[in-house]
């Protein structure tokens, strides 16, 4: 990927989804692949994990995670950016509990490009971000429902 190629990218983000027992049901999937599809993201690196029961860690290949019989993940075999290395699995894996698999996510935020690029070239920096966890943000509902109601 050049510089000129990297300059008009969105936001990249990453996420690292647990799922306790190694339950994987593929329920997300329609939805991941419908962002993939309407262009909001781009999937740079799809990897997961196991962390078993004595700690030890072991990379899952794509396969059928719901066992239906069907290839779930296919569409996103060989997703590599080169951006998660082998120490990023090892990494994600140690938060997760034992008997858990999980998922690791890395992506483009298509839809924030053209702002990125444009605020890029004006000079503008992100010197912060975060996210609003969603119980916080319900606590903050809460209270100020209960302030207007007394």
């Amino acid at each position: 990927m050049s510089v000129d190629e990297i300059s008009e990218m969105g936001p990249v983000d990453y996420l690292i989804l647990e799922f306790p027992g190694n339950r994987m049901t593929g329920e997300g999937l329609p939805l991941l692949l419908d962002l993939v599809d309407r262009r909001i993201i781009r999937v740079l690196d799809l990897a997961f994990v196991r962390r078993d029961e004595d700690g030890s860690v072991i990379a899952v290949e794509v396969k059928d995670l719901d066992g239906d019989g069907e290839l779930d993940l296919t569409v996103f075999e060989g997703a590599s950016s080169g951006l998660l290395g082998e120490d990023d699995l090892q990494e994600a894996a140690a938060v997760l509990e034992p008997g858990s698999s999980a998922g690791v996510l890395v992506y483009e935020n298509l839809w924030a490009a053209p702002l990125a690029a444009a605020l890029r070239r004006s000079g503008a920096r992100l010197v912060a971000n975060g996210r609003i966890p969603v119980e916080d943000l319900l606590a903050s509902l809460e209270a100020v429902e209960a302030r207007s109601a007394s």
